[in-house]
């Protein structure tokens, strides 16, 4: 290599990482992204794509700006309980108790004693106080797991009842039937599509009956000529029943009066009624089992509960968010509609310089998750042209917008007030990228 070969002149990758910025990036990213970004600033000057003065700024800028690849985003799109975005987001007093509980906790540890204790005591105790008709609860990993473990520890085996009209497939294709087949349970269909009667369930149990299901249709509705049986009357069929609210609606929402809650259903005489964490009651993900202390006990000393445990930083958070104040996704359900006009109002004046031609049009919102299908939550949204929803998702913010006949629709009933001020800095730089500006 001649002696003014400019490659001579890329710095040593030691150099390199003496250099304070890279040195933070090490202590913030760990030392293998920081590595992989000097290499290749160091590879492209050699190959004479970069001044070899530059690596070091090349090799900064190419760093990740988190350090886990999941991006923020701002819900435009008006679904509350949006799975693809993580459905509920967490409250400011959840987020604190997760942050709290990164390090060491005595998540399973009485500092009185000195001796082991009840795994996540403090989120059992609020999941108790929140549904006095509870004779005991145990938290898992999610509600298909609650679901699972119900139906295994009560039914393995053996054979579980359930109506046809409620034989429900969830998202990317997990279907009730092979949920259950997967416990060793057998399944036992009654009644038909749209009807099903008290008759259909007693003629179906015998000895080897473990348990009557009944199961929420969350995200499809039946209409027309149709009957279901309610968990009263299966309750007085002498066989456990399992319920399974979906949503995780612990008490009776009067903004949703067709979908199924915890409490109504222990009174009616569930066993176990299982549900989500991260829907309706606004917490982390996880699986709820709230039933007598009899079914409950028998569902915590299952093999199977280990497994499906869940970690402390999802305890913490349901102690927080069962404890605390009004969830984000309780004030978006809940959002006020003079409110919301006023802020979309707001948006749209903004807007305007930038883009002349843009609107404030009714918008309908959603619950999402799977909850309220056909459910409209009345609302409004700025409207700009179409092709502006792909720079608006690969900005910085990334956001997130409804496509609905030809127009980007910007729904503001899941995005903070707090967070307007960055909608319309990332609307107005997608304006610019696409060149859509007025």
């Amino acid at each position: 290599m001649p002696d003014d070969d400019p490659r001579r002149r890329v710095p040593r990758t030691d150099v390199l990482l003496a250099d304070p910025r890279l040195v933070e990036a090490v202590r913030r990213l760990g030392p293998g992204p920081v590595k992989e970004a000097v290499t290749a600033a160091q590879q492209r000057a050699r190959a004479g794509a970069l001044p070899p003065e530059d690596v070091a700024d090349a090799a900064f800028a190419a760093l990740p700006t988190r350090p886990a690849s999941m991006r923020p985003v701002l819900n435009a799109t008006g679904v509350v309980l949006h799975t693809n975005l993580g459905r509920a987001p967490l409250s400011p007093a959840a987020v604190e108790a997760v942050t709290a509980a990164a390090g060491y906790v005595d998540v399973e540890y009485d500092v009185a004693t000195g001796r082991r204790a009840r795994r996540g005591r403090g989120a059992l105790a609020a999941l108790r106080a929140a549904v006095p008709a509870a004779g005991d609860v145990l938290v898992v990993n999610n509600g298909a797991a609650a679901l699972v473990l119900a139906t295994t520890a009560l039914a393995a085996g053996r054979e579980v009842v359930v109506s046809r009209g409620e034989m429900v497939e969830i998202g990317d294709g997990f279907r009730l039937p092979d949920l259950i087949a997967s416990t060793g349970a057998r399944l036992r269909e009654v009644g038909t599509t749209n009807r099903t009667s008290l008759a259909d369930y007693a003629a179906a149990l015998g000895p080897d009956t473990g348990c009557v299901l009944k199961v929420h249709p969350s995200n499809f509705r039946v209409e027309g000529f149709t009957s279901a049986v309610g968990v009263r009357e299966l309750s007085m069929l002498g066989v456990p029943v399992v319920v399974d609210v979906g949503s995780g609606l612990l008490h009776p929402e009067p903004l949703l009066p067709d979908e199924p809650d915890a409490t109504t259903a222990l009174t009616d005489g569930a066993s176990v009624v299982t549900g989500s964490g991260d829907k309706l009651l606004g917490g982390p993900q996880a699986g709820l089992l709230l039933g007598t202390a009899e079914v409950v006990e028998r569902l915590r000393r299952h093999p199977l509960a280990r497994a499906l445990r869940v970690d402390k930083l999802t305890l913490a958070a349901m102690e927080a968010t069962l404890r605390g104040p009004a969830t984000p996704a309780h004030l978006a359900l809940h959002a006020d509609g003079g409110t919301l006009r006023r802020r979309t109002e707001s948006l749209a004046r903004r807007l305007a310089p930038a883009h002349p031609e843009v609107e404030v049009v009714p918008c309908a919102g959603a619950v999402g998750g799977g909850g309220a299908p056909g459910l409209v939550l009345p609302g409004w949204a700025v409207a700009l042209p179409e092709e502006l929803a792909p720079a608006l998702r690969t900005g910085d913010p990334v956001v997130v917008a409804r496509v609905e006949r030809g127009r980007t629709l910007l729904d503001l009933r899941c995005v903070p007030d707090a967070d307007d001020e960055r909608l319309v800095a990332a609307v107005v730089a997608a304006l610019a990228r696409t060149g859509a500006e007025g």
